[in-house]
């Protein structure tokens, strides 16, 4: 059997008997990659990144916090958003980077914010 500290992926992949069929998890994932849930990380199909919420859910949460906190045309770094004191009730709050930046990403791609280089690392401002 596969050890229970092997990766997600590998587990569901490779389950022991009495667990779904091997069809039947990759109906699952592939209606999870659909919804925008899921996301292959290889060409081999065989490890991959599940979100709990896609980055645009994210952006539209960081975006109501910023319209509800009157921050539009204000400039944050990456750490203020995820990490700091004005976010700490926020469900954004202690979202990875990688996720925050995609969040950010479809935040810029609808004209509400734009990503920039700051001296001490990346940042947004918001519009």
């Amino acid at each position: 059997p596969t050890p229970p500290s092997a990766p997600v992926g590998e587990r569901l992949l490779n389950p022991r008997p009495g667990k779904l069929p091997l069809e039947s998890i990759q109906v699952v994932l592939e209606e999870l990659r659909k919804n925008g849930n899921l996301e292959w990380l290889d060409k081999n199909k065989t490890s991959f990144l599940i979100m709990w919420r896609r980055p645009e859910e994210w952006g539209r949460l960081i975006y109501q916090w910023v319209s509800k906190n009157g921050f539009t045309n204000s400039v944050f770094t990456l750490y203020e958003l995820a990490s700091g004191d004005d976010t700490e009730n926020e469900e954004f709050h202690g979202l990875d980077e990688t996720m925050l930046l995609r969040a950010l990403q479809a935040l810029q791609q609808e004209h509400k914010a734009e990503i920039i280089t700051l001296d001490d690392g990346r940042g947004v401002k918001f519009f």
